[in-house]
């Protein structure tokens, strides 16, 4: 999963070395005694390449300025296969010192050992993460990640065809959009966007329908499969009934979580249900900004939303005093302003929130109190490959959605079974 930084297209507010440098210090409380140099695996999490760069060259800067004996390198990674070189890094004993982790990914690079705690660099401030997302990157009463950014998804609606169709208030739960379905469909128009691609992230499609039914991905202790149970049917039902009436767009087939140049961006359908801040400003472009509404997350049985830290992990073969220096500064309140600036994304803090002049920022905010993280597992990762062609199968009608969730929980529990 690594779709959300993608979405983010926020122009550079950049960084001040003033801040920075005024920031509270490292882990050992002074001016720093982490002389050896750090490396740390960045990813493109501010969607312009030049300001991606500039930013980071700043802080860089910034944080040498600070600990002269320090020598800070900063390395940008692509998104795609980043899971399969950070693993093969690892493995070789040449990862960097600090990479950005999520949730899900933790527990397979624990399960070899890969990663220290974090706890050294975190300490002073540990109850001022939210607690979401801390208690996501944390196992076996350590954390494993600090978090430095917060991202969120939420609902996003064309005002434009919900008029054409006389739906004055947006559809917020599952039982308005098939109140919906029939208006729009009058009207020669889809209802939900979904993204069914097998290279579809499920964080962004099936996994929120899942948390919005009241089910899990995974048992309570993390040894088998919890998706086919009856509220993962309910889940799984309510896409395939939509998709059949035509409420769901054909084109989701071959969707992979984008909205330009897609159903939901070319206005065929007229809400999505897991976006974020760049799909705003997409969405902006091309229906005007008078036609965007942004609303709260769906609400099934329950409220969800997928959102997720961004955080810092630590190579345990890596320079781990470093590390926890570098960590420390980049969790201070400052660098968690800066980032949001530039990043459009949300404080992981509860003491410092990101200013911001969006129209949308109060909603995005909001939706953090019903957020989900996702479910930590060795086999998230793998899981998807398995569920997402599954999941394709109920929609065209070549499996029921029991036998479809069923199939992929069997090959889940086997996955799950070698892990022991």
């Amino acid at each position: 999963m690594n779709s959300m930084p993608k979405r983010v297209r926020i122009p550079l507010a950049l960084l001040s070395l003033t801040a920075l440098t005024a920031a509270c210090g490292g882990s050992d409380g002074g001016s720093g005694s982490a002389t050896e140099e750090v490396t740390v695996w960045m990813y493109p999490v501010i969607g312009d390449p030049k300001a991606n760069a500039d930013y980071w060259e700043s802080l860089e800067k910034a944080y040498e300025k600070k600990y002269p004996d320090a020598k800070l390198t900063i390395e940008q990674q692509p998104w795609d296969n980043r899971d399969e070189k950070l693993a093969t890094a690892f493995s070789g004993g040449k990862g960097p010192d600090v990479v950005v982790l999520q949730p899900d990914q933790i527990p397979q690079y624990l399960a070899n050992d890969a990663l220290a705690p974090v706890d050294g660099a975190i300490k002073a401030d540990k109850d001022k993460f939210l607690p979401t997302a801390l208690d996501s990157l944390t196992h076996d009463g350590k954390a494993y990640a600090a978090p430095i950014y917060h991202t969120i998804t939420t609902t996003l609606y064309n005002k434009k065809l919900l008029d054409q169709a006389g739906i004055k208030k947006p559809p917020a739960t599952w039982d308005d959009i098939k109140a919906a379905a029939p208006k729009l469909k009058a009207e020669g128009l889809a209802t939900l966007d979904y993204s069914a691609s097998n290279e579809a992230t499920l964080n962004l499609n099936f996994y929120p329908l899942l948390w919005q039914a009241g089910g899990k991905i995974f048992s309570e202790d993390g040894k088998s499969a919890a998706f086919n149970d009856d509220k993962g049917v309910a889940a799984l039902t309510f896409l395939t009934d939509l998709y059949e009436q035509g409420a769901i767009p054909k084109s989701t087939l071959t969707n992979v979580n984008v909205v330009a140049d897609q159903a939901l961006g070319k206005q065929q359908v007229a809400m999505g249900f897991t976006n974020s801040a760049l799909d705003f400003g997409v969405a902006e472009k091309a229906w005007g900004k008078e036609n965007v509404i942004v609303g709260a997350p769906l609400t099934g049985e329950k409220q969800a939303a997928f959102g997720v830290p961004g955080a810092l992990g630590i190579n345990a073969d890596g320079n781990k005093e470093g590390a926890e220096q570098f960590i420390n500064f980049m969790t201070q309140p400052d660098q968690i302003e800066s980032l949001g600036q530039a990043t459009g994304f949300l404080s992981p803090r509860t003491d410092v929130t990101v200013p911001t002049d969006s129209p949308y920022a109060k909603q995005l905010q909001d939706a953090l109190s019903v957020v989900v993280p996702g479910e930590s597992s060795p086999v998230a990762r793998q899981l998807m490959g398995i569920l997402a062609p599954e999941i394709q199968a109920a929609m065209t009608g070549k499996k029921s959605p029991q036998e479809a969730l069923d199939a992929a929980a069997g090959q889940a529990d086997d996955l799950l079974a070698r892990q022991r």
